[in-house]
């Protein structure tokens, strides 16, 4: 259990501070993460890592000489929003460009790839990389849907070090999907971890038994095993890393490997080093060479029990780059020699405001008023069903949609108010509110809500009293716009199996009923409906997707808190 916090909402923010403090020789803090103390030199090409926070060393834990330029920090297990990436990635950059890279998880790739369009608006030259290399996430033909789990700290490691060593940045991109397809991992747990403030574990494994192929999210395995013995361990790891590598790409013919037998926080040194003893015999007996092995916690999750297992195929570069030195608040190796020509960097503790002006007419600003009053009464209703949110949410995933959906709607009260108090129209205060649900909840759902009532926003104006068409006409601005960037589709068992319902219902409804009240009444029943029907669903994207069969009876987290949100605004309007 993770007994050490103040407030459970502020455990990232707290433990960020305390990590910045003690490593101030390593990194300064910028807004959404850490860079290097020293500015990036003329003709070095940045390497930015990142990722929900939980997983210590990774991230923040490898930035310093000869490792990553800067690591964005998200909240636990959750993906670090659009602007904290651009934002480190903007501090971290010299003059040569910027590889991003992180894990393959939904969340990550649509808040750094949006990151990575707004370097390029910026005139930076920004790439993004995602780690693929979790076998048992999905099968070999479809490696690209895979997650990236330890194999993470070797893609970074490479790259880091061909960066250092003065690659271009389309070298250092190179490098870096080269190592990805090189690199393979199977882990296992045998007890699941426990979020800050929780009181109960997100997963638990059978007494006796441990699950195999868990994610580092806290998501628990895809099937369960009688517990082994060490070496009985060390065999089922090997030989399913061996048999899943059998498909290398044909450029990496070496029997050489970069092996890393990682611990997930609570399976300690001494265990994993009994373990290792006959990792390394069935390595040797397969005729592969290994190469500087990391035993050792690299990419934890919280407390979890358990460990997992990585492979790295290395040809001459990549070992070069493996076993270069580097010097890091959680991992050091050969020596670095400092460059005294370094220029030290200053804490930067907010961006600049953008100043611009808000103006609304008299009829926008009240009906601006009943938005905040409506957003306040979500906000309430999700944090009363906040563990139960978590509950469904950790059947499949990682447990994080109820602490994502009060962050994000902490977040947009806020923005909406200040908003307000400022004289917005309506669809200027729901603008702010989706860009502050986004910039601060991160993740998933954090970037599809914002997205979608930044649209909606659009769509609503700043002049006069929306009519019904027009209210519906702005949800179905916000559902395209988490269709657009999302990627699933209607089926795929996502919060849009309950918003795509609830949009159609609307449009529907309003060409017959002149009052929006009695139309979003009704849309709202078919919303419940549908989002009650996910559970009958089988996942087809997101980290429910491994772990398919499981959520079979369990309704979508997303498709149940958007329902949740629209039937609370029918609430209110019986009280109004």
């Amino acid at each position: 259990m993770t007994r050490l916090f103040n407030d459970p909402a502020s455990f990232t923010e707290d433990m960020l501070a305390g990590f910045l403090d003690a490593n101030a020789r390593y990194v300064v803090g910028v807004p959404g993460g850490v860079v290097r103390a020293t500015e990036t030199p003329p003709g070095k090409v940045a390497v930015v890592v990142g990722g929900g926070s939980g997983h210590y060393p990774a991230f923040c834990g490898v930035v310093g000489p000869g490792f990553s330029d800067g690591a964005v920090v998200g909240n636990v297990f959750t993906s670090p929003t659009a602007r904290q990436a651009a934002s480190v990635a903007r501090a971290a950059h010299g003059d040569s460009g910027v590889l991003l890279i992180t894990g393959n998880y939904a969340g990550d790739v649509m808040n750094f790839g949006l990151a990575v369009t707004e370097l390029a608006n910026e005139g930076i030259d920004a790439r993004f990389l995602t780690v693929t290399d979790d076998i048992a996430s999905a099968p070999v033909d479809e490696a690209g849907k895979r997650r990236g789990i330890a194999g993470d700290f070797a893609v970074f490691r490479c790259a880091s070090a061909a960066a250092e060593a003065g690659y271009s940045l389309d070298d250092v991109e190179r490098v870096a999907r080269t190592t990805n397809a090189a690199t393979r991992t199977l882990g296992v747990a045998f007890d699941g971890c426990t979020m800050p403030g929780g009181e109960a574990p997100l997963f638990t494994v059978p007494a006796s038994t441990m699950g195999l192929g868990l994610g580092t999210h806290g998501e628990p395995g895809i099937a369960n095993h009688a517990l082994p013995s060490a070496a009985e361990l060390a065999d089922l790891l090997v030989d399913g890393v061996l048999a899943d590598a059998e498909k290398l790409p044909p450029a990496i013919e070496s029997r050489r490997v970069a092996v890393i037998l990682n611990g997930l926080g609570r399976t300690k040194y001494e265990e994993l080093f009994v373990v290792w003893k006959t990792v390394a015999d069935r390595l040797s007996a397969a005729g592969l060479t290994v190469v500087d092995p990391e035993i050792g916690e690299l990419v934890t999750s919280l407390d979890m029990a358990g460990c997992s297992l990585t492979l790295t195929w290395l040809d001459d570069e990549l070992e070069a780059l493996w076993t270069s030195p580097a010097d890091t608040p959680a991992y050091k190796r050969g020596s670095v020699t400092a460059d005294p020509a370094a220029h030290r960097r200053t804490a930067v503790d907010a961006e600049a405001a953008v100043s611009e002006q808000i103006t609304g007419d008299a009829e926008s600003r009240i009906v601006a008023g009943h938005i905040v009053s409506g957003l306040g009464a979500v906000h309430r209703a999700v944090v009363e069903a906040e563990d139960e949110l978590a509950r469904i949410d950790a059947v499949a995933g990682d447990g994080d949609h109820g602490r994502g959906m009060v962050r994000g709607l902490t977040a947009a009260v806020e923005a909406a108010r200040k908003a307000a108090t400022a004289g917005a129209g309506a669809g200027r205060l729901v603008r702010d509110a989706g860009e502050a649900w986004a910039a601060q909840a991160g993740g998933t759902s954090g970037v599809l809500w914002g997205a979608a009532l930044t649209s909606a926003g659009k769509r609503l104006g700043d002049n006069g009293t929306p009519t019904s068409q027009d209210i519906a006409d702005a949800v179905a601005a916000g559902y395209t716009a988490m269709l657009d960037l999302g990627g699933a589709q209607l089926g795929d068992k996502t919060m849009l199996d309950a918003i795509g319902p609830f949009s159609d219902a609307l449009t529907v409804a309003v060409d017959r009923c002149p009052d929006w009240r009695a139309a979003w009444r009704e849309s709202a029943e078919i919303a419940a409906k549908s989002a009650a029907a996910t559970a009958d669903m089988v996942p087809k994207v997101g980290r429910a997707r491994p772990l398919a069969e499981r959520s079979v009876g369990t309704p979508d987290a997303g498709a149940t808190s958007f329902a949740l949100c629209v039937t609370t605004i029918v609430d209110l309007l019986a009280i109004h």
